[in-house]
């Protein structure tokens, strides 16, 4: 099912429609401020493993998205101060920090050696059914090599009848991919270029490093 979240009355049954989706452990797809995203419940893991069956290709962990600052204390043992900066400056935004997850968390996102890549995207729509929902693992709304969704008419053109809800939003703005951010080395490092340019990161953190191809 489609919903038209650019009208009122659609977006409310909308974001209904798919907050009852993930408690179920079905699947949504959502806009953010990149791309469209297609999601379950962190927490579940027979709908993480459908979320990774509907994207195909080989399987790799997928982020985690989260509706509020406060939800990041919940899911880590202890945040570095790079990371609480990098949050502050560009939370709810395009930046996606690796971080090491508390060990008493009871989620199988896959081989992940204790680590979770975690985002607060800023889009209204995403950010409302988060703050439902709890922390989502959020991929792209796409099969695995082929090109990003961005409306969710051309993801559902791609995930069909794996997904229960479609929230649509119209065409992403910016599709730029969110930068990622590895805090668990003895010094923060960047891992994707993206949204947020390097030295925008050094403003807040000057010693963060550049990896390799970055």
């Amino acid at each position: 099912m489609l919903y038209d979240c650019r009208s009122p009355a659609d977006r409310d049954r909308g974001i209904a429609a798919a907050i009852e989706a993930v408690k179920n452990g079905e699947l949504v797809v959502l806009p953010t401020d990149t791309v469209y995203g297609i999601g379950a419940d962190a927490f579940t893991p027979y709908a993480v493993k459908a979320l990774l069956d509907a994207k195909g290709g080989r399987h790799v962990p997928p982020p985690v998205l989260i509706g509020s600052r406060h939800t990041l204390d919940g899911l880590v043992y202890s945040l570095p101060q790079a990371a609480r900066d990098l949050v502050e400056a560009f939370w709810p935004g395009a930046l996606t920090i690796v971080v090491e997850h508390s060990p008493s968390l009871r989620w199988d996102l896959g081989d992940t050696s204790g680590t979770v890549a975690v985002r607060m995207p800023l889009h209204p729509v995403a950010l409302e059914v988060l703050r439902e929902t709890g922390p989502m693992a959020v991929a792209s709304a796409n099969k695995t090599g082929q090109p990003a969704a961005l409306t969710a008419e051309q993801a559902r053109d791609q995930l069909a009848y794996s997904v229960r809800a479609y929230l649509e939003a119209g065409p992403c703005p910016d599709p730029v991919p969110s930068t990622i951010v590895d805090l668990t080395g003895e010094a923060p490092r960047v891992l994707r270029s993206g949204a947020v340019p390097l030295e925008k990161l050094r403003d807040v953190v000057p010693d963060i490093l550049a990896g390799q191809g970055v």
